[in-house]
């Protein structure tokens, strides 16, 4: 009875093991999330010259583009 229970979790470990090497050849998971977008326009900070995306940018009152809340209340925008 041992040498069962034995070979069933050895067979148990071979399917899974040959499972994910298969999804390895096969390239990309397909559990992937959805492939990213386009280039996103990119803005630098007024005041610290960081680059990041428009869309996470602060915009000042003066039109100008933040990295965060700190550096716009602090350049007066």
């Amino acid at each position: 009875m041992k040498y069962l229970v034995l070979f069933a979790v050895l067979f148990i470990a071979y399917l899974v093991w040959r499972n994910n090497r298969l999804e390895d050849r096969s390239g990309p998971s397909r559990r992937a999330s959805s492939p990213p977008g386009g280039p996103q326009p990119m803005v630098s900070c007024a005041l610290c010259d960081l680059h990041l995306p428009q869309a996470d940018a602060l915009r000042g009152g003066d039109g100008r583009f933040y990295c965060c809340d700190e550096h716009r209340l602090r350049a007066g925008g």
